[in-house]
């Protein structure tokens, strides 16, 4: 079975340079303005894989996503995918299993907008994958069947922002606490403590930890993990030959042997495969 990697780092509209998808397979829609406060990015997806099987190997992005799948659903593990399903946050790769004709929507959440949009804490979803009409009692086969009539990607955003806005009426004033906590701890790159973090907002420790798990489904430790993540991933875009102990230093890790174990368990790959995986693609950091 093939096996390919997808990366797409917090804030960012489309995948990054490193994922193997084929050109134009991947489509990032902007975002309607009124809808930019709950979601971070729309994916359109569309894939023909015929007879093959990919193996997909996701890099966490700390984030909560929506998928809404009108082709061949991705599964992840045993079982059959959802056609419409939540899919939680995570600090270990999910691989997911790619095959037949791939054609849907995700839809990345900022922290914050999961409980308002889910109804549940987003820590219940916290690395798994769930399906929307267990969450919404059968409203998701209404969405997707309406999504599925509609004659193109920019009418079906359109009428996703109604149908979200709709959801996120009674948003309570702790989702934008929750949304700025998160925004900080990635801007940080996750060199912030969760003492200087709560700080800065002018919070206890304990509540910063409910609002996280409540909001965003990993405890600020963890968060600040794939935020310190990132920003590695984003330094090692723009350097041509990594001095290693250099960057360890840089991106906030003890050592150069904490980077490397904390690659693995993030990523699911050494630094030196990972490069090397990426500059065999047909891509181009930059």
């Amino acid at each position: 079975m093939m096996e390919r990697l997808f990366v797409r780092l917090c804030d960012e509209r489309a995948p990054g340079p490193e994922t193997d998808a084929p050109a134009g397979s991947l489509i990032s829609r902007r975002i309607p303005r009124e809808l930019a406060p709950y979601v971070t990015s729309a994916l359109v997806y569309r894939e023909d894989l015929g007879e093959r099987e990919v193996l997909e190997r996701v890099v966490p992005d700390g984030a909560v996503q929506l998928a809404f799948n009108f082709g061949v659903a991705p599964t992840a593990g045993q079982g059959e995918g959802a056609r419409s399903e939540a899919i939680g946050a995570r600090t270990e790769p999910a691989l997911v299993r790619l095959r037949g004709r791939m054609d849907g929507i995700t839809v990345t959440l900022r922290p914050g907008a999961v409980a308002v949009l889910l109804g549940v804490p987003a820590s219940e979803l916290r690395a798994s994958t769930v399906p929307l009409d267990l969450l919404w009692r059968g409203e998701a086969s209404r969405w997707l069947q309406q999504l599925r009539e509609l004659p193109d990607d920019m009418t079906r955003l359109l009428w996703l922002q109604r149908a979200l806005l709709q959801r996120a009426r009674d948003a309570a004033p702790e989702v934008a606490c929750a949304t700025h906590a998160a925004r900080l701890m990635m801007e940080a790159r996750g060199k912030l403590s969760v003492r200087a973090l709560a700080a800065s907002l002018g919070i206890g420790e304990r509540r910063l930890q409910q609002l996280f798990q409540q909001h965003v489904g990993l405890s600020p430790r963890a968060y600040g993990r794939v935020a310190r993540m990132h920003g590695l991933l984003r330094d090692l875009r723009v350097a041509e030959v990594p001095s290693w102990a250099r960057i360890a230093q840089d991106a906030g890790f003890y050592d150069q042997a904490h980077l490397a174990n904390e690659f693995r368990a993030l990523c699911g790959l050494s630094p030196s495969a990972f490069l090397t995986h990426v500059s065999g693609s047909s891509k181009t950091a930059g």
